[in-house]
């Protein structure tokens, strides 16, 4: 059983930093690409930043300069350092990873796992 768990959310004012954390765990074959995507209060989830497996990474426009995505592969975990943090990044934020599973000793296929999220609230 694959699962994506997040930690690192929480209160923070504008201006202050923040850095989320995502460990894949699991019998788990082979990680793709992992990101963050986050959801505001009704609006859709959106893209945040990916990084492929070979540490090429994309960042929507809105946190570019800002927000740094990287991963240790080797223990499966991605990071989201949040720096000058604005009211408009509250929002819960959700891990994703493209996981190729180990299922009875066979090679499941690729797909996507979503983590549980982690409230990020900026306050003014």
């Amino acid at each position: 059983q694959v699962q994506l768990v997040e930690s690192g959310g929480g209160l923070v004012q504008a201006g202050g930093s923040l850095r989320l954390s995502c460990a894949a765990s699991g019998t788990i074959f082979h990680i793709n690409g992992m990101g963050w995507y986050r959801q505001a209060p009704g609006k859709q989830r959106e893209l945040v930043a990916t990084v492929t497996s070979g540490g090429s990474t994309n960042y929507a426009d809105s946190v570019k300069g800002r927000f740094t995505i990287s991963r240790d592969s080797a223990v499966n975990i991605v990071y989201l350092q949040m720096n000058s943090l604005k009211p408009e990044d509250t929002a819960v934020y959700y891990c994703n990873a493209q996981i190729s599973p180990l299922i009875a000793g066979t090679v499941g296929r690729l797909k996507d796992y979503w983590g549980q999220g982690t409230q990020v609230t900026v306050s003014s």
